[in-house]
């Protein structure tokens, strides 16, 4: 063994990287949506219930408002989106998947700026963190076919490119 080599030691923690201020919005208003799937609750109550957060602060507040709030007023839209692709009604999916679902179809929908393969990303990064053990599959593959839907010339363009 030579002395002077570096070895990474077994029990040395991963850093996990910073979230960013983007992925801290998602990850809040995805509790917002499920609370407010599960509850039907007033959106304003539920705004105020997640701003009351820890790590609010850290989040991009006008993306958490879009996401909160543009979800639940086109909660039927979405929902129509997503039922081209889901297997079975949207009510009857896990109330984190359909709220992750509801996030990623929102995003692919209105955010031009997040590319349909990132909005993709995040949602299946949601749905490990919070889902079920094998949802973010699910997740990946019903948002993949709604991107396809909703971003058709992206969508062809990126598939075209890795030919």
């Amino acid at each position: 063994m030579n002395p002077g080599a570096k070895t990474a030691s077994p029990a040395s923690p991963k850093r996990a990287a910073p979230k960013s201020a983007r992925r801290r919005s998602r990850e809040i208003a995805l509790q917002g949506l499920y609370q407010w799937l599960i509850s039907g609750e007033d959106a304003g109550v539920i705004d105020a219930h997640m701003q009351d957060q820890e790590g609010f602060g850290a989040c991009d507040k006008a993306h958490f408002d879009a996401l909160l709030h543009g979800c639940i007023h086109e909660a039927a839209d979405l929902d129509g989106v997503l039922a081209a692709h889901v297997d079975r009604a949207t009510q009857e999916l896990s109330p984190v998947e359909h709220a992750v679902l509801m996030i990623g179809a929102y995003e692919l929908k209105h955010c031009m700026d997040v590319p349909y393969k990132v909005a993709i990303n995040e949602a299946v990064e949601l749905a490990k963190s919070f889902g079920g053990t094998d949802g973010h599959k699910y997740v990946n593959g019903v948002l993949d076919k709604a991107a396809a839907d909703l971003r058709p010339a992206e969508v062809a363009a990126l598939r075209k490119r890795a030919r």
